[in-house]
């Protein structure tokens, strides 16, 4: 037996990615799968014809169970059964489950053999798991008694790092398709009801987690197959004995120090992250003045934390910024203001009252099921104690004051307050050169250096001394007079060249051969603009930054206004627009976008600014206006494919016929280079773009398959590995001789890759402000035919280990 299904829906992508969600969970089995969805001009709509002829294809004479998204959906199938022949439209069942939990569970149960009427009642009970989870009343029946016969029981233990999560429920409740026997589930752990093994809407309702004891009871005259066929899966895994566990995993590249961030720090161990706050005295005063003092309070703690938001918004972007966004929050969640207001009103003092509703709101999240709101009982731990410092809190004497920061990890958070006045170096267990905390780290100016392993840092925070190089990636426990001598000329020999740098800011890039390398600025505002000093352009315009903290996206003129401040701010120098760079992974909150299970690989970039074309059209008007006064590059991020690129300048070509004054003479067009397929079909886009921008932080986590902002693999996602290097000379050799490739991701600011960027072909280089200068002068230290030399070294090298030794 094998039922067909047939997907309507009003959005094509929302049925493909339904499709394969469900494929995910058989595995390639099941029978037919068609779908009907979206107009035929590429836009949203239903087609009573096209769901017919879906009906048709997908009807193996076993019965056809049809899924719909919206209400007209339902309507345009039901004229598509008037346009079928009467035996398939006898076999069709129009179901009333929602799509995409339906047709998961359907996809499943059609695969296990199960009829067209089963199939559809599964799918309608698809959203029980969802709804108890939630708390909704179930309509679950009291068990029933298992089948009449001998009665078999068991007990197993869930092992899946993630649980018996969809997939490997349907792997249960397939295996027990075809037999003889009344199969009953129950969550010991939990205590939860007995539900029926052959449902798999009701197994997934079990909740069950990793570590959670199943109990299995089993009638009929296969009760004893059934039980084991479930014993073997739960020893298996569930068919989940390939997927990796999720465990707090040895930092990646433990006992191998990697320079993040250059400098020399030397000085005393200093504990990590912010030192703990005792709780002040309480002071005398009415309720409503101890509320007027926390309301003061919280006000001074949310100008900070703005402050602080607005400037990693700048340097390590808008993505990772939304953390801030996240405390701000919690500063105003109504529920801890009413906990608060109740112990203010009994007579507790402003401090113990915010104190006490934190710590309970930090033990719920610590206690979580969920590894993430596990994760975020750190971030309530913050917002208690910056709330407390305000209000009179001191830090504990034992880990005031300044020194190197030892830990195994920082936050961006974390990193943002560190004060490099008091702060020599940073020296981190795990991450890598390409994480938030190192970006950040670099553009404030704090050496750095990461993955040096857990035993170094042990040995470390017992150290009297450390010194460390984050160009090179030493770090030296209690160094002996002679090392210390030797980290205190080198610390002199780079403030000299760093004070030769500065003075020599405002000249070209030029290799010792002749070769000129445009260094220009990464901003996000006028006033970065200002502070790369030397700069030759502005070579990456965040865009984004003027879109942040609004109700609303900027219109055409705040635009113009905010893009024509900081042309005028660089002086005539030509800026580099990078167009609206949101979506997935960087939400802005009046541009809702459906959840995403990889926002990394979904709707972002070029590609949400192409979805929204009234929103690209504005900015690309801005852009134009611009455009006439001053030297304008614009920049399309996150393009893969041609046809982006060609829909991309059709809306440019139409914003310069909206603007009315012709083409800008001086308007150029560009691409983010920031997925492989991009570097390697640069030959493709070259006829059509004035220059390639490599940005080096995507282009690596992408290339590595290592989200850079996931501490467990942070390590492995190092811009200096030979295929990220293979992917930017392939770049440089489809751009041919007349586009220019730029760097603007993090591995531009790094002075020892200067030459081997410049071997590869790069000719312009985009870093933070203040790495300017320095990477000038490391520009002039190059040699071309040296250069190359070492770009193809380094392109032969088996890691990034081997590369970094060789540019040492």
């Amino acid at each position: 037996m094998t039922v067909g299904i047939v997907v309507v829906s009003h959005s094509r992508a929302l049925a493909d990615a339904a499709v394969a969600l469900a494929g995910e969970m058989v595995h390639g089995g099941g029978g037919a799968v068609e779908v009907a969805a979206g107009a035929d001009d590429g836009g949203f709509g239903t087609d009573a014809v096209a769901i017919s002829e879906a009906l048709t294809a997908a009807d193996q004479g076993d019965g056809v169970v049809v899924l719909m998204d919206l209400g007209s959906a339902v309507l345009s199938a039901e004229l598509a059964l008037e346009l079928v022949g009467d035996d398939v439209r006898e076999r069709a069942v129009l179901c009333p489950a929602p799509l995409v939990e339906g047709l998961v569970v359907a996809a499943v149960s059609a695969a296990g053999g199960a009829s067209a009427a089963e199939v559809a009642a599964e799918a309608s009970d698809a959203l029980l798991a969802k709804s108890g989870h939630l708390g909704a009343v179930s309509d679950d029946p009291a068990p029933a008694p298992v089948a009449a016969g001998a009665e078999e029981t068991a007990v197993f233990t869930v092992g899946m790092p993630h649980g018996l999560h969809a997939r490997p429920a349907a792997q249960l409740v397939a295996a027990l398709r075809g037999l003889d026997a009344d199969v009953r589930l129950r969550n010991v752990t939990l205590d939860g009801p007995e539900v029926s093994g052959a449902s798999l809407s009701r197994v997934a309702t079990l909740g069950a987690l990793r570590g959670h004891e199943i109990a299995v009871r089993a009638g009929g005259a296969d009760a004893g197959e059934a039980v084991r066929r479930l014993l073997a899966l739960a020893a298996d895994d569930f068919g989940e004995s390939g997927t990796a566990p999720v465990v707090a995993p040895a930092p990646v590249g433990a006992g191998r120090p990697v320079p993040a961030s250059p400098g020399i720090g030397i000085g005393p161990v200093r504990a990590a992250g912010a030192a703990p706050v005792a709780v002040p005295d309480a002071r005398p005063g009415t309720p409503d003045e101890q509320r007027a003092r926390l309301d003061d309070a919280r006000a001074v703690v949310r100008a900070h934390l703005q402050t602080v938001r607005d400037r990693a918004a700048r340097e390590i972007g808008a993505a990772e910024a939304a953390i801030f966004d996240a405390q701000v929050l919690l500063l105003d969640d109504p529920e801890v203001l009413a906990d608060t207001g109740a112990r203010l009103a009994s007579g507790t003092d402003a401090a113990r009252a915010w104190a006490d509703a934190l710590d309970d709101v930090e033990a719920r999240m610590a206690a979580a099921a969920d590894e993430y709101l596990r994760a975020r009982a750190a971030d309530v731990r913050d917002v208690r104690d910056q709330v407390l410092r305000a209000l009179g809190g001191a830090a504990s004497d034992d880990t005031a004051g300044g020194g190197i920061v030892v830990a195994d990890e920082l936050t961006p958070a974390e990193t943002a307050v560190l004060d490099p006045a008091s702060t020599p170096a940073v020296v981190l267990a795990g991450s890598s050169p390409t994480a938030h905390a190192a970006i950040l780290l670099r553009a404030r100016g704090v050496p750095a250096v990461v993955g040096v392993g857990a035993a170094l840092v042990a040995r470390a925070r017992e150290a009297g001394v450390l010194a460390v190089d984050g160009s090179t990636g030493e770090v030296v426990v209690d160094p002996e007079a002679a090392v210390l001598a030797d980290f205190r000329e080198r610390a002199d020999a780079l403030a000299r060249r760093r004070h030769e740098a500065s003075r020599r800011a405002h000249e070209p890039a030029v290799t010792r051969d002749g070769t000129a390398v445009l260094v220009g600025v990464n901003v996000g505002s006028a006033a970065d603009a200002t502070a790369g000093l030397g700069a030759d352009l502005a070579g990456l315009v965040r865009t984004e930054f003027g879109f942040l903290d609004r109700a609303d996206a900027p219109d055409v003129d705040e635009q113009e206004a905010a893009y024509r401040a900081l042309a005028e701010a660089m002086g005539g120098r030509r800026i580099t627009l990078r167009t609206l760079d949101v979506g997935g992974d960087k939400p802005l909150d009046y541009l809702p976008m459906p959840a995403e299970a990889n926002p990394f690989l979904g709707v972002r970039g070029i590609r949400l600014a192409l979805t929204r074309p009234q929103l690209l059209a504005d900015q690309l008007r801005a852009i134009v206006r611009v455009a006439h006064d001053h030297p304008v590059d614009v920049m399309f991020p996150m393009v893969a494919g041609v046809d982006e690129l060609a829909a991309a300048r059709r809306a440019l070509d139409d914003a310069v016929d909206a603007v009315g004054r012709g083409r800008p003479e001086g308007l150029r067009v560009g691409i983010m280079v920031e997925v492989p397929a991009a570097a390697l079909k640069a030959a493709a886009f070259a006829p059509d773009v004035d220059f390639f921008s490599i940005g080096t932080n995507d282009l690596t986590q992408y290339t590595l398959a290592a989200e850079r902002g996931n501490d467990a693999v942070a390590g492995i996602a190092d811009a200096l590995d030979p295929g990220v290097l293979a992917l930017i000379a392939a770049t440089a050799d489809g751009a041919g001789d007349d586009v220019l490739v730029a760097v603007c991701g993090e591995l531009a600011g790094d002075e020892h890759a200067a030459a081997l960027l410049i071997g590869l072909g790069v000719r312009e280089l985009s870093v933070a402000p203040g790495s300017v200068a320095t990477v000038k002068q490391a520009v002039r230290d190059v040699d071309l035919a040296t250069a190359r030399d070492l770009a193809a070294a380094a392109l032969a090298c088996p890691d990034a280990a081997a590369v970094r030794a060789l540019l040492r």
